[in-house]
């Protein structure tokens, strides 16, 4: 048989593991608080700029379906007026989208069908401060509408910073038909990676030479596992990408100058690009 130690040794060490344990719950304890004040409280209001837009501040940066429910995250912005911005949208080879109606309907679902391109095939609506896209392009990546890379457009303010209007415009890429995971009607389903999107659409205008400068602003904020309005998956490091077209007498630059982040902004892209690659 073990040896049994004398109670008062006994005590001793008793005392001794309990406050053990107490410190491990105190130091696990102030860990959670710490992470759940940096992850809750501090980081999401370090991590907001608006240094470049002031007013865009307070804004919802998510679009909605005719339902109400959620759409694609806010994810470009345009300074220029609407003239500078269809020129420049002409410029990189994207096209204007047709509207919805039941001729379009009809060619976008043969396009489909038959493999055959639809340059213009019409994007379904998607409202943002209660108002349908302004404006919506696209750009053929396949041989028909079912592989597409497309925006929309609004124009929110009617002069920001620079004094022009400022637009701001969800872009993503469709990577194929199929059906709502929510309604389940027939609709596109849209690449995960909308940052990617994000950053073909601001180098196909810089390489245009319309742009002046480019810089970004929060958008809908670090975001690992949305869902837009069909259901379909997002992940983004939450950043607007801004294209600042060349107003009247000026001239873009190729490439456009980038206006530098805050350096806290900076890291947080850099770790989230790094984890995401």
């Amino acid at each position: 048989m073990s040896e049994q130690l004398p109670r008062p040794m006994r005590a001793r060490r008793g005392r001794k593991e309990h406050r053990l344990v107490r410190c491990l719950a105190l130091s696990v304890s102030a860990i959670v608080i710490v992470w759940a004040g940096m992850g809750y409280l501090i980081l999401p209001f370090a991590l907001r700029h608006y240094e470049h837009q002031t007013a865009l501040d307070g804004l919802q940066m998510v679009t909605h379906t005719s339902d109400g429910l959620a759409g694609d995250p806010l994810n470009v912005g345009i300074v220029g007026t609407r003239d500078e911005l269809v020129t420049a949208m002409a410029a990189a080879d994207w096209s204007p989208a047709d509207p919805v109606t039941l001729r379009t309907s009809i060619e976008i679902i043969g396009s489909v069908v038959f493999d055959e391109a639809y340059r213009q095939a019409p994007v379904s609506p998607l409202f943002y401060q209660g108002r349908r896209q302004d404006l919506a392009f696209e750009k053929e990546v396949g041989h028909s509408a079912d592989r597409r890379q497309h925006v929309r457009f609004w124009t929110v303010l009617s002069a920001g910073m620079e004094g022009r209007p400022v637009w701001l415009g969800s872009a993503s890429l469709d990577v194929g038909v199929g059906l709502s995971h929510y309604t389940g009607a027939v609709t596109h389903a849209i690449s995960p990676d909308v940052d990617a999107m994000r950053d073909k659409l601001a180098a196909d205008l810089a390489a245009t030479g319309h742009v002046a400068e480019v810089y970004e602003v929060t958008g809908v904020g670090f975001t690992v596992n949305g869902r837009n309005g069909e259901g379909d998956r997002y992940y983004t490091d939450g950043e607007i990408r801004f294209s600042v077209l060349a107003g009247p007498g000026a001239e873009g630059r190729q490439p456009p100058p980038v206006r530098p982040n805050p350096p806290l902004v900076d890291l947080k892209n850099a770790l989230w690009h790094a984890a995401s690659n």
